[in-house]
């Protein structure tokens, strides 16, 4: 599960990153991107690498309306390909989702009744600083009453690396540079496709608690990044 994220860096410098032309001028400073909301992807149309906007949440073309995309914010990377509302942009809608970091939630539930007591957010980062490179779909649908066109996007995920696993029991798929050509590229074969999806190595990341303000999705600024100071060390 990735249910909010921190993308703080603007269109233009993930075009910089990336190797690519910014066509959105969505603003950066965004530490805390919830479903439904705006985010920057990077993608491939005709050969050229562009940063573009889309609404997190996918809404599959064959949608008959747009309600349902709070529910597709992630895709199972286990699954993805032959899923009816995901196969057609794993064949040729891919993208990376671009991120400084993500959050994950360890809760403590009351034993006899289940119900959730306190939730403690963790925020996971690159020990180096870089952004993670989420692998991810998008898809075009049309709205049959306006007949607007709605870009959206979804982030795959999959099973945890040793960290992860100490806060959540899944992890987004996180691209390796090396292999961002291959995600991104119109004619990379299926069963390549497959292969880059595994859990990222855990000895490049770093997992830490983070302020409750991230709970909730109104909350902004740097300092949902900051290692919350009362606790001790980040886990490593």
């Amino acid at each position: 599960m990735c249910g909010r994220f921190a993308q703080p860096r603007s269109a233009d410098d993930l075009a910089r990153i990336f190797r690519a032309r910014a066509a959105s001028e969505l603003a950066g400073e965004r530490y805390n991107v919830a479903p439904t909301d705006p985010l920057l992807a990077v993608l491939e149309r005709h050969g050229e690498r562009i940063v573009d906007e889309f609404r997190w949440g996918l809404v599959p073309w064959f949608a008959a309306d747009r309600k349902g995309a709070a529910r597709l914010i992630n895709a199972r990377s286990e699954t993805a390909e032959t899923s009816p509302a995901f196969r057609a942009s794993f064949r040729s809608h891919r993208c990376i989702v671009p991120a400084d970091a993500f959050y994950e939630w360890t809760r403590q539930r009351d034993a006899a009744t289940g119900r959730v007591l306190r939730s403690d957010p963790f925020a996971v980062r690159r020990r180096d600083g870089e952004p993670l490179a989420f692998a991810g779909l998008w898809a075009t649908w049309r709205d049959p009453a306006t007949a607007e066109r709605l870009y959206t996007a979804t982030i795959l995920t999959g099973p945890p690396n040793d960290l992860v696993a100490t806060v959540h029991d899944r992890m987004p798929i996180i691209l390796d540079a090396a292999d961002w050509d291959a995600w991104l590229g119109e004619e990379t074969d299926a069963g390549d496709l497959r292969s880059l999806l595994r859990p990222a190595p855990a000895d490049g990341l770093t997992v830490y608690p983070v302020s409750p303000a991230v709970n909730n999705v109104r909350s902004e600024g740097q300092e949902l990044l900051l290692p919350l100071t009362r606790w001790t060390q980040p886990i490593t």
